[in-house]
Parts: structure tokens; sequence; C-alpha cells
């Protein structure tokens, strides 16, 4: 079965393009162009030149986000951490204890509603973030310095955009 795909409006780059059914799901010839796959490929494309920094002080990209989040924000509690951190519920909770255990960050009750645990970076995890910042600012400024300090920031804005849809309307969907 083919049919025809539509140019959207103001996307006047596309062209018509035939699809086709196989084995119960379709598939285009521009595949290539999916925007969950173009944001994984740039996604690994910047995390690549971030991975080694993080694997030099022994902090994988989790833990970094956790440790990053807490040095910001001072203290959360565990479900703000996820949010912020883009970590699943049940990952964090490992995390905690595996962050807590290497004294980057500390845990413990809140005084006013004993259900929320708030966790707060110690001074360890401040000393790490202050050992990595500086080999992360050079690797931003060399994005910059590739792709453009003002295409960068237009991304920045198109991202976040993108990304309140979710809580906009709850899903953007998946591919």
């Amino acid at each position: 079965m083919r049919e025809m795909q539509e140019n959207t409006p103001g996307d006047d780059k596309r062209q018509l393009e035939p699809k086709t059914v196989s084995q119960g799901s379709i598939q285009t010839q521009r595949a290539r162009r999916s925007l969950a796959i173009a944001l994984l490929r740039a996604r690994e494309a910047v995390m690549s030149h971030f991975r080694p920094i993080l694997a030099a002080h022994d902090v994988t990209e989790q833990q970094w986000r956790v440790i990053r989040v807490l040095y910001e924000a001072g203290q959360l509690d565990a479900t703000e951490v996820a949010d912020k951190a883009s970590i699943l519920a049940p990952s964090l909770t490992r995390m905690i204890r595996s962050l807590e255990e290497r004294g980057f960050i500390s845990k413990h009750k809140d005084d006013a509603d004993g259900r929320r645990v708030l966790l707060q970076i110690t001074s360890s995890g401040r000393e790490i973030v202050e050992d990595v910042m500086p080999e992360s600012l050079k690797v931003y400024a060399d994005i910059d310095a590739r792709f453009g300090a003002a295409r960068v920031d237009r991304l920045l804005d198109m991202l976040e955009e993108l990304a309140s849809l979710k809580m906009e309307n709850g899903s953007l969907g998946e591919e």
C-alpha cells in the first residue's frame, strides 16, 4: 500500500514522498528525519564530549545531573530532583544511596512532612562540580565556536519551548 505524504504548512523544503506499509508498520524514506532520532543523535554528539570528563571523575551522566541540580538549587525533595534532572524515580532512589555513600549528597526527612525526603549537596559534592566545571566550560566554548553561540542560544530556546509542550498537554507521544 502506498500513499503520498503531504507538505506541512511552512515546510517548503519537504517534497511529497511515498509511504510504504511493510509487515504492519509504516516506514518512510525520511526515517532519518525523525525528530526523536535527531534529538538522540544530537544528545549523543554533545555528550560524547562530556563523558570522558565525567569518567575521569568517576561520575555517571545521571549522577552528574543530580549533583548539578542540587548544586544549583541547594535543597530539593526527591521528586523535584527527579523532575529537574530528568531521571525516573526508581533510578533516582538507587542513585541517592550511591551518592550519599560517596559523600556527595545528604538526605533527611522533611520536619514538616515526614514522607518527603530532602536532598542537599555536600561540600564534597560542591568540590566535584567545581573540579568538573572548568573542563565543562571548555567544551561549551568549543561548541559555541563550532556551532555558533547565537545558534546554541536559539536551539536552547526552541528546545525549552518544545519541552513545554509535554507540560501543556501531558504527552508529546512517541515515535
